[in-house]
């Protein structure tokens, strides 16, 4: 049985939020994993994970990235890495 994996995408909306999210969506879509993406503007809920500067990326509910845009590259490491904790 496989862990659900949610994606946070946090910040106003910009430009470089916006193209996390691609990021990440590419990522998982070239990683074949179906995955839930939202994208949280809402300041307050942002500051609330006690992240200081944006685009940010949650993984189910842990910050993993805040302050700059991650490659697709950098998301599927990411991936690989949270698949293998939830194996073990």
């Amino acid at each position: 049985m496989s862990q659900e994996i949610i994606f946070k995408i946090l910040g106003s909306g910009c430009k470089k939020c916006n193209l996390l999210e691609a990021h990440v969506k590419q990522a998982c879509e070239e990683e074949h994993l179906v995955v839930t993406i939202d994208h949280e503007r809402d300041f307050v809920k942002v500051a609330a994970y006690g992240v200081m500067s944006t685009p940010a990326l949650v993984l189910n509910e842990k910050v993993v990235s805040a302050g700059k845009v991650l490659t697709v590259d950098e998301v599927k490491v990411i991936i690989q890495e949270k698949l293998h904790d939830t194996k073990a």
